[in-house]
């Protein structure tokens, strides 16, 4: 009984602990939501998801499209062929931009919006994941838009241009502040580590107390 009680004490202060804050940078932030509410043409084996809250956007495209898109001065950035293959254009100020989440990684003199595209194949997937600064919000802290951190908030809207197999389009999507998400789950957590380990400790308990019980001496049975 004692090695129950005492796991019981070791794993509800585990839980007590604070829980750490989700890192931020690509990780993104979990007190916004960035949703893509449409997309622009909408083409059957085109398909885009935002992942990790706001932080990033996949591009999903099957075998026989191609989808191109734009930087944030109107420049190629990255494509998807035909085939599968995924290029990034070493000449686009996105390319570089994107590695941090708030746009201050060095831009290399080499980057120009305005040269012909220097293509470099990335993968072959079909597949292509990048992070997006039209998609989240720029600032660290509170948006103005938030009078209450409690509730959601519209942040903005926001559109990604592209083009799908040559029609000129957009992804449509719109920000929201939703607040920390991370302080209301901690009760339960305590209460259900809680009522697991009380549950063993309990069957733990009935199980020795019948033990015990089968080893009690018992009346003789009479013989026939």
């Amino acid at each position: 009984m004692r090695k129950l009680w005492a796991a019981l004490a070791a794993t509800t202060t585990i839980f007590c602990l604070p829980l750490a804050s989700p890192a931020l940078g690509h990780e993104g932030n979990p007190d916004f939501r960035s949703e893509i509410e449409a997309v622009r043409p909408d083409v059957p084996g085109v398909s885009f998801e935002v992942l990790n809250y706001d932080a990033d956007i996949e591009l999903v495209a099957e075998d026989g499209h191609e989808v191109l898109v734009y930087g944030y001065e109107g420049e190629p950035y990255a494509r998807v062929l035909r085939d599968g293959t995924v290029q990034k254009n070493r000449r686009s100020p996105a390319t570089y931009q994107n590695t941090d989440r708030y746009a201050e990684a060095p831009v290399p003199e080499s980057a120009d919006p305005d040269a012909p595209p220097a293509w470099e194949t990335i993968d072959r997937s079909g597949a292509f994941r990048w992070h997006d600064h039209r998609s989240h919000y720029m600032a660290k802290g509170t948006p103005p838009q938030v009078s209450d951190e409690s509730k959601r908030t519209k942040v903005f809207d926001y559109e990604v241009p592209l083009r799908i197999d040559g029609r000129e389009g957009a992804i449509e999507g719109t920000l929201f502040w939703v607040g920390p998400s991370d302080t209301s789950k901690t009760p339960f957590l305590i209460a259900g580590a809680a009522v697991v380990l009380l549950g063993g400790a309990a069957v733990a308990i009935a199980r020795r107390r019948r033990r015990d019980g089968d080893g009690e001496d018992q009346p003789a049975k009479e013989a026939w």
